[in-house]
C-alpha cells in the first residue's frame, strides 16, 4: 500500500512572496508610476500651507496687587470680587462672533485668485481690483475677470451659490455693472499692472458665516502651561500674510471687547452709585421728618441747648470751611502750575491735597519728569526714547489737569454745600421748634453725608477716572511667527506614502489574487499527492504579442530540437529519461496513453514533443491521435484524408497503408484519425482497435496516444485498458485543486495503469509554487502555442 505524503506546509516564505512579486514586476512599476504621478500632480497642484503661531498673557485680576476698575473699587464692600477664568477666556477666542468681526474687518469673505501652473494662488492684500456692491450681498457668487487692456475687462463662468448663470459682461473699471444679485462696479488698484493683462482673476464672494465658521476650526487655542494663563494661538493658511493678520486682528478684537464690556461695567456702576445716594437721601428726609413732629408734640427741643448746637456747628462749619478753602487754593495752584510749567520742570510734591490718586500721579509725573532730564543730559531731545517719555508726560500732564479739575468741582461743591448749612445755621439759631427739627436734620447730613455720600461720591469720580485708564486683559508675549517652510503638504510624506501605496497596492492584489486562486500553481500543490510525479515542462513569461503568438501558431509546435540547449528542452529530455527509466524494468510496457481532466491541458504539444525527444535518440516512436473528436495532432500533420477512424471502419485493410512519417525523421510516424466519425466511442470498443496495439507493439519502442480528457468522454476508458501506462497531465493555472483528491482516488483505485502525472505549463520562477529552473532563460511553449491543443 502506498503510503500518502503528509500535506505540505502552508507557511509563506519571502522566497515565496519573492517568486509570486517577481513575474509581476511591470505591475509594480506601472502602480509606482500611478500613484507618484497622482502624488507630484496633488503637490503641483496644492498650494502649500503655513503656520503661523502667537502667544498671549491673560491678566489674572485675583493676583493683582492694586485695582483700577470699579469692581475692584467696591471689592472692599464685598459687592464685588473678580478672578478670571482662563477656560472662558479660551473659549471666547474661539468665539464664531470674535471671528466674524475678524473676517469683516480684514474682507476674508471676498476671495481674489489667479492661476498661475496648477495652483490657484490667493491675492490677499495684493489683488488688482476690488469689486464693490451698491446692495448688500449675502448670496455666495464668483465670477472670472479678465482684462483684455488696461481700460477694458470681460467678466465670465458667473456663478451663484456654485451654480452658472451663463451671463457675461464688458465693462470699463469704474462702469456699473448690472447682474443679477445687484449692481457692482469694479475698480483697479495699485496692485495691477500691465503683466496681468490676459490674465484671469477669479473672484468669489463667500459667507461671511460660512468664512468665519471655516477660520474657527482652523484656529488653535490651547494653554501653554497648566500653572500658567499664556495661551498659544495658532493658524494655518496659504497666505502667510493672511495668517499673521488674523492673529493680530484676533488678538485686537478680543481686547477692544473686553475694554468694552469693563466700560460697560463702570456705567453701569455709576449709575447705581447714582440711585443709591437718591435712596439715601429719600430715606433721610422721612426720618428727619418724623423726628421733627415727635420733638413737637412732646415739646423736646430746648431753644438754648439748640443754639449752643448751632453755635458749635458754625464754628465747624467755618473751620471745615477753611480747610476746604485751604485745599482748593492748593488744588488751584498745581491746576496753574500743570499749566505753566515745562517739560523739565517737576510738579510740587506733598502739596496738601488729601487726594490720594493725584498724590500718586504726581509723584509717578515727577519721577518721569527725573528720568527724562537724565536722559536728555546724555543725549538730546530728538531721542525716540525722549520723545516717548514727552508724549508720556503731555498724557500724564492731562491726567492730572482732569483729575484736578475733578477735584476741584468737587471741593467747590463741599464749600457751597457747607456755606449753605453756614446759612441756616445763622438764620435759624434756636428761635423756635422748628429750629429743632432742621438742627436733627442737618445734623444727620452730617454724619451720613460724610460717611456715606461723600464716600459714593468719591468712589464716583474714580469711576469715571477709572474708565480713561481702563487698561487691555492680555499682553502680547510673542508676535504672530512661524517658519517660512511650509507646514503642508510634505512633499516628502506624500512621495513616501505614494510610493508605499505604489509597491503595496499590487501586492495586496497579487497576494490576495494568489490566496484566491483555486487551480494548480505548481509542483508544491502535488506535494501531498501519491500519483508519480515524472516531469514538469515550463512555460514562458509570456511577453510576445498576440499577432506573433497567433502567427506562430499556425506554424509546426514541435519544440524538441537536437542539439537545442533552452529550458523547453532540458525539461523535455528530463521527462525523457524519467519516462526511459520507467519503461526499462518492462520494455514489453510500451504503450502510453495522455490524459488529462481538462480540455487545453497541453496532451497534444506533450505527445508530440515526448515523441520527437524519443526519436532524437534514434527509438522507433509511433504517436496514435487517438481523440476522434478533434484530431489536434492529425491537423498538425495536415490531417490526411486516410486514418485510424478508416481502419476501424474496413475502409483501409492494412495499417501501415495510413501511417506517416516525419518529414525529418523517418523514426518518428504517426497515425492519425483521417476521418471524423460520428460515432467515435463505437469504433474504439470494437476489437480491431485491440488488434491493432498488438500489431504495433513490436514495431515501436515507444507508442503514445494522445487521448481526449477523461470524465468528458469515455474514449480514455476506453483507450487506456489497452496501454501499459497511463501519463496524467496537469495544466498550472487551468485544474482547479479540488480534482487533485479525483486524480488521488484515481491512483488508489488504479482506475489507470501504472498512472503517472506531468505538471505543464509551470512559471519559471522558482517561488512557492514553482519548481525552480535556474538557467536563466525565459522558456515554455506557451510561447509557440498557448499549450492548447490543437
Amino acid at each position: 500500500m502506498v503510503e500518502k505524503k503528509k500535506p505540505a506546509d502552508d507557511f509563506i516564505r519571502i522566497q515565496d512572496l519573492w517568486g509570486m512579486f517577481v513575474p509581476k514586476w511591470h505591475w509594480f512599476a506601472g502602480s509606482l508610476l500611478i500613484t507618484l504621478a497622482i502624488a507630484v500632480l496633488y503637490l503641483l497642484s496644492t498650494p502649500p500651507i503655513y503656520t503661523r503661531t502667537a502667544a498671549i498673557l491673560v491678566k489674572d485680576n485675583s493676583k493683582s496687587s492694586s485695582s483700577t476698575s470699579a469692581m475692584s473699587d467696591f471689592s472692599d464692600l464685598g459687592i464685588f470680587k473678580s478672578n478670571t477664568n482662563i477656560n472662558n477666556e479660551l473659549l471666547t477666542l474661539k468665539s464664531p462672533t470674535l471671528m466674524t468681526e475678524v473676517v469683516n474687518r480684514l474682507g476674508l469673505n471676498d476671495i481674489f485668485t489667479v492661476r498661475r501652473g496648477l495652483k490657484n494662488v490667493d491675492l490677499y492684500q495684493s489683488t488688482p481690483v476690488t469689486v464693490t456692491f451698491f446692495d448688500k450681498v449675502e448670496t455666495p457668487l464668483s465670477f472670472t475677470i479678465e482684462f483684455s487692456s488696461k481700460d477694458m475687462f470681460t467678466i465670465s463662468e458667473f456663478e451663484i451659490s456654485e451654480e452658472s448663470t451663463g451671463e457675461t459682461f464688458s465693462a470699463r473699471p469704474g462702469d456699473s455693472i448690472h447682474t443679477s444679485v445687484g449692481t457692482m462696479i469694479i475698480s483697479l488698484t495699485q496692485e495691477f499692472t500691465d503683466a496681468l493683462t490676459d490674465t484671469p482673476v477669479r473672484y468669489a464672494r463667500r459667507s461671511v458665516r460660512d468664512v468665519a465658521d471655516a477660520y474657527t476650526r482652523e484656529l488653535v487655542a490651547e494653554l501653554g502651561n497648566e500653572d500658567a494663563t499664556i495661551i498659544n494661538l495658532s493658524i494655518s493658511d496659504a497666505s502667510i500674510r493672511k495668517a499673521e493678520d488674523l492673529l493680530n486682528t484676533l488678538i485686537e478684537v478680543y481686547n477692544e471687547n473686553w475694554i468694552r464690556d469693563k466700560n460697560q461695567i463702570a456705567v453701569s456702576t455709576s449709575q447705581f452709585i447714582s440711585d443709591r445716594l437718591g435712596v439715601i437721601e429719600n430715606e433721610l428726609g422721612h426720618v428727619d421728618e418724623n423726628i421733627s413732629s415727635y420733638k413737637s408734640e412732646h415739646l423736646l427741643p430746648d431753644v438754648q441747648a439748640a443754639s449752643s448746637l448751632y453755635m458749635t456747628q458754625s464754628a465747624e462749619n467755618n473751620k471745615e470751611l477753611s480747610a476746604l478753602n485751604n485745599q482748593l487754593s492748593t488744588a488751584q495752584y498745581i491746576r496753574r502750575e500743570l499749566n505753566a510749567k515745562l517739560l523739565d520742570q517737576p510738579l510740587p510734591a506733598n502739596s496738601g491735597i488729601v487726594n490720594a490718586n493725584i498724590e500718586t500721579l504726581i509723584g509717578e509725573y515727577n519721577n518721569l519728569v527725573l528720568d527724562r532730564n537724565r536722559l536728555i543730559a546724555n543725549s538730546s531731545e530728538k531721542n525716540p526714547l525722549v520723545k516717548n517719555m514727552a508724549n508720556s508726560l503731555q498724557s500724564m500732564q492731562r491726567t492730572i489737569i482732569q483729575s484736578v479739575d475733578n477735584l476741584i468741582v468737587s471741593l467747590n461743591t463741599q464749600i457751597r454745600s457747607i456755606r449753605r448749612q453756614e446759612e441756616a445755621t445763622t438764620s435759624r439759631l434756636a428761635s423756635n421748634p422748628n429750629q429743632a427739627k432742621y438742627l436733627l436734620s442737618v445734623e444727620r447730613q452730617q454724619k451720613v453725608k460724610e460717611e456715606l455720600y461723600l464716600y459714593l461720591l468719591q468712589k464716583r469720580e474714580e469711576n469715571e477716572l477709572s474708565q480713561a485708564f481702563t487698561a487691555y486683559n492680555t499682553r502680547l508675549i510673542t508676535a504672530p511667527r512661524g517658519s517660512m517652510f511650509p507646514t503642508a503638504p510634505r512633499k516628502m510624506n506624500i512621495l513616501l506614502v505614494a510610493f508605499a501605496i505604489g509597491l503595496l497596492v499590487p501586492a495586496v492584489v497579487i497576494f490576495m489574487k494568489e490566496n484566491m486562486n483555486t487551480k494548480v500553481r505548481g509542483r508544491k500543490d502535488l506535494e501531498n499527492l501519491s500519483v508519480p510525479f515524472i516531469g514538469e515542462i515550463p512555460q514562458c513569461s509570456g511577453t510576445k504579442r498576440k499577432w506573433e503568438l497567433k502567427k506562430r501558431q499556425k506554424m509546426n509546435f514541435i519544440v524538441v530540437n537536437e542539439g537545442n540547449r533552452n529550458i523547453i528542452n532540458e525539461a523535455f529530455r528530463v521527462l525523457r529519461s524519467n519516462m526511459d527509466f520507467m519503461a526499462s524494468k518492462d520494455s514489453s510496457q510500451n504503450v502510453f496513453v495522455l490524459t488529462s481532466f481538462n480540455p487545453g491541458s497541453g496532451k497534444s504539444f506533450l505527445t508530440m514533443n515526448i515523441a520527437m525527444s524519443f526519436a532524437i535518440k534514434k527509438k522507433r516512436i509511433l504517436v496514435i491521435d487517438g481523440d476522434l473528436r478533434h484530431g489536434t495532432i492529425s491537423s498538425d500533420i495536415n490531417s490526411p484524408e486516410k486514418g485510424l477512424s478508416d481502419y476501424l471502419n474496413n475502409r483501409v485493410e492494412n495499417w501501415r497503408d495510413i501511417i506517416v512519417s516525419h518529414k525529418e525523421y523517418a523514426n518518428l510516424q504517426f497515425l492519425p484519425i483521417g476521418t471524423v466519425p460520428p460515432n467515435p466511442t463505437e469504433l474504439l470498443e470494437d476489437r480491431k482497435l485491440a488488434d491493432l496495439i498488438t500489431a504495433l507493439r513490436p514495431e515501436y519502442d515507444y507508442i503514445f496516444i494522445d487521448c481526449p480528457p477523461v470524465d468528458i468522454v469515455a474514449d480514455a476508458q476506453i483507450i487506456e485498458k489497452l496501454a501499459d501506462r497511463t501519463i496524467f497531465v496537469i495544466r498550472s493555472g487551468l485544474l482547479d485543486r479540488t480534482m487533485l483528491s479525483e486524480l488521488e482516488t484515481m491512483y488508489t483505485a488504479k482506475r489507470f495503469k501504472n498512472l503517472s502525472m506531468i505538471l505543464n505549463g509551470t512559471e519559471s520562477t522558482g517561488g512557492r509554487y514553482g519548481y525552480g529552473y535556474r538557467y536563466g532563460y525565459h522558456y515554455g511553449y506557451a510561447f509557440y502555442y498557448g499549450g492548447k491543443d490543437k
